[in-house]
């Protein structure tokens, strides 16, 4: 491994816990290995633009017909494809708010699924292009929500990155953060062996 992807979508930027425990997993990884290189986008920081028709309509147009809006809009989504293009390991810091994903993170994914750059469309259906990878999603949750209907990211975020070619997907879990101070500290602990399982693998 080489290069890792690091994006936070907490609206507290690196104060949210999703945050802080997917900066922890990083920070182990370079630990054992001080040459990996890291990218990364703290959408809470720097959001990305949510996708319309404007900036579709930008990402679209051929190369030779953009203005220079245009290709201004394009270099940005072209920049994050080349971000996870790159790396070999994505880690995604990952919040629960109103039982989905936040909708910067939404927002990345709908710039960098991309027909015929990281996916594309075959006789037996859509093929993944960023095949090799791998993923560890580190979740938070004030409430209790793992295998039960409430649980919109699980699905989503293994079925996205799927799409894209990414199928080695492991997830973090910290929930009941917000179900009083025993159960958060326990959700914690139990977050954390999880990374330090992660790391000594």
């Amino acid at each position: 491994m080489k290069q890792i992807l690091h994006i936070d979508s907490s609206l507290f930027s690196d104060k949210g816990v999703s945050s802080t425990l997917a900066g922890d997993y990083v920070a182990g990884l370079m630990e054992r290995d001080p040459e990996l290189r890291v990218v990364h986008r703290d959408l809470g920081r720097d959001p990305v633009p949510h996708l319309d028709a404007i900036r579709l309509g930008a990402i679209s147009t051929p190369e030779a017909g953009r203005t220079p809006e245009q290709a201004r809009i394009a270099e940005e989504a072209e920049a994050m494809i080349r971000e996870i293009q790159e790396a070999d390991l994505l880690v995604v810091g990952v919040p629960m708010y109103n039982f989905g994903i936040p909708s910067v993170l939404k927002s990345w994914f709908d710039h960098v699924a991309r027909a015929g750059v990281t996916f594309r469309y075959t006789a037996e259906g859509p093929e993944g292009l960023l095949e090799g990878k791998r993923a560890v999603i580190v979740t938070s949750r004030g409430g209790l929500h793992r295998g039960q209907p409430t649980d919109t990211q699980t699905g989503y975020l293994t079925t996205i990155l799927g799409f894209v070619g990414i199928t080695d997907v492991e997830f973090v879990y910290a929930e009941g953060l917000n179900l009083g101070e025993e159960a958060r500290a326990s959700a914690l602990d139990s977050a954390k062996k999880d990374i330090e399982r992660l790391l000594a693998a």
